[in-house]
């Protein structure tokens, strides 16, 4: 394990004016060159677990994993303000002299619900539960770890006990992990009568899966790209299996109307009855509003969380800032601390790409550390493994992208750490809303660097707060640097040799084959898409080189 002193990086004493001893002029060219290189992978891969994780066909990883606020008049939505068709928003303290059983639940679900540790119901599942079971649409805008997911499922539960029959409803997520974790609530919840599910994600044989979806089970949880290559491999059989349902909801609706999951849903859309019942959830739903008019029939209920902060006031936001040549070490100081003064806590770390996340974790690997990762790259019994380990306290560190930055409920995250800034304020309160969930206290720790204040301010105006700094010595991150620098540049190193990143040009060759274009083209974009892999791999072993020459030459001048 990476040695270090055991004082506390939370020293009001500490002064961030002291970073120029860890960076100065010298790799000042190399910190604009890596930020170079960092935006024009960006651009590539920056929402690449929408691109991995979703997209499916047979191979593994082919399945694609990421505002207008007024309607028009004749398509104006009820909300939750307007006391004449809806309710008033209900504050926490009002839900909580609610019971399940006053929401028009049966006993049975009430009883299911103590058994799984929930007593008492939330402010959206008070709103949004009763419109469900009065047959209206709804849209539910809740911050995270408020119990969207039991607000959809139990009224939906309740009315399958009445009139049980497969498909009764369709589940859709944007993500593999958040998928099972539905499945895993609609089975725990549902076990009384029977409850039958099916989930529908890339990395799962197809053959099984559609004899899974034709033993007609009652719930259908399932990404938009796997599921639409069902139903269009099989119109006048497994689609027809979908024309019954009763229930369509869109989990994290907002990431799925964005327009990377459209030609999917409209696949999808083809084959569901017209008469059903639509139900959208998400923490940021804003950006959903506008697309409405594709997927709900009728005129839906809105509820919105009241509270003009995006996130939960149990969570303690902070950023620390860091040049960017020497961030990782930063990361490792802060990571480390932590888990020393609190060895039974759980820390999530997040990254911008699969590459980078990846080049992490073998970094903190190599310093000693036991950790996991998570993101499209590997199978999904690998990132199935991980997340159980993780969830289960066998693993207390995990480095993931954003595939799990939506909707997992793990039972308790200390520590969210932002490895990079998100460029979308969106995008941060889904990643620290992981922490400090169901009531829980917890904290969010993000790493700012020089180029990194706008995107700050923007994610301040978004939560509607200011975030705290966070001050770490930084004399003590300098005994780090060397350590930490040696490290990552032997996880480049080891993740060239590996080949990283061919599988999504494999996939990418096949998807260009699919769509008909000529097979030299798609030969010369794969080169072309290889060469710069090679060149930005270069690049970063390169920046880390000089980074580790100038950390060594300022510890000489030291000593």
């Amino acid at each position: 394990m990476l040695s270090s002193s055991k004082e506390s990086y939370n020293d009001d004493d500490d002064d961030l004016s002291s970073a120029d001893e860890v960076t100065d002029e010298e790799n000042s060219e190399d910190d604009n060159e890596e930020e170079r290189v960092e935006n024009e992978e960006d651009d590539e891969e920056d929402e690449e677990e929408s691109e991995e994780d979703d997209e499916s066909d047979n191979e593994e990883d082919d399945d694609n994993d990421e505002e207008d606020e007024e309607s028009s008049d004749d398509d104006e939505i009820p909300t939750s303000s307007e006391p004449s068709t809806t309710k008033k928003t209900t504050p926490l303290e009002e839900a909580k002299r609610h019971s399940f059983s006053s929401l028009g639940l049966s006993k049975w679900l009430s009883d299911q619900c103590r058994q799984m540790g929930v007593d008492e119901p939330t402010p959206v599942q008070v709103n949004c539960i009763p419109e469900v079971l009065a047959g209206r649409d709804v849209l539910g805008c809740s911050k995270t770890g408020t119990g969207k997911t039991l607000a959809f499922a139990l009224p939906i539960l309740e009315q399958l006990a009445v009139d049980p029959y497969g498909i009764y409803c369709l589940v859709l997520t944007p993500t593999r992990e958040l998928a099972f974790q539905i499945a895993d609530q609609f089975r725990a919840l549902g076990k009384p009568i029977g409850l039958k599910d099916a989930v529908i994600v890339g990395g799962r044989d197809m053959i099984e899966q559609s004899k899974d979806l034709h033993r007609r089970p009652h719930a259908v949880i399932a990404t938009p790209g796997r599921l639409a290559d069902h139903l269009k491999s099989d119109e006048n059989g497994t689609g027809r299996l979908f024309q019954r349902i009763k229930f369509l909801v869109l989990d994290e609706a907002d990431q799925l109307l964005d327009g990377q999951y459209s030609e999917q849903l409209a696949d999808i859309f083809g084959f569901l009855p017209k008469k059903r019942q639509t139900l959208l959830f998400s923490a940021t739903i804003t950006d959903a509003l506008s697309q409405l008019h594709q997927v709900s029939v009728k005129k839906p209920f809105f509820y919105e969380d009241p509270s003009e902060i995006a996130t939960v006031e149990q969570l303690d936001q902070q950023y620390v800032l860091c040049p960017l040549a020497v961030k990782d070490a930063y990361l490792v100081y802060v990571v480390k601390n932590f888990h020393e003064k609190r060895p039974e806590s759980s820390i999530l770390v997040f990254s911008h790409t699969c590459r980078e996340c990846q080049a992490v974790a073998v970094m903190f690997k190599g310093l000693g550390f036991n950790v996991g990762s998570l993101h499209s790259m590997i199978s999904q019994q690998e990132r199935l493994a991980s997340l159980s380990k993780f969830r289960s306290g066998r693993l207390r560190i995990l480095i993931c992208t954003d595939v799990a930055s939506r909707g997992l409920d793990i039972p308790r995250v200390d520590l969210v750490v932002n490895h990079n800034v998100p460029r979308s304020p969106k995008t941060y309160v889904h990643r620290v809303g992981r922490s400090a969930r169901a009531g829980r206290f917890g904290s969010a720790i993000s790493f700012v660097t020089q180029y990194d204040v706008s995107l700050l301010q923007e994610i301040e105006n978004m939560v509607g707060k200011k975030l705290k700094q966070l001050t770490v010595n930084d004399k003590k991150v300098t005994q780090y640097v060397t350590q930490v620098l040696v490290a990552k540049r032997e996880a480049e190193i080891k993740l060239d040799k590996q080949n990283f990143g061919e599988k999504r040009e494999i996939n990418k060759r096949k998807q260009m084959i699919m769509e008909g274009i000529d097979p030299s083209e798609v030969e010369h974009a794969i080169k072309q898409q290889r060469d710069r892999r090679k060149m930005h791999s270069k690049q970063r072993v390169d920046t880390l080189q000089k980074n580790v020459a100038t950390a060594h030459l300022k510890r000489k001048k030291v000593t």
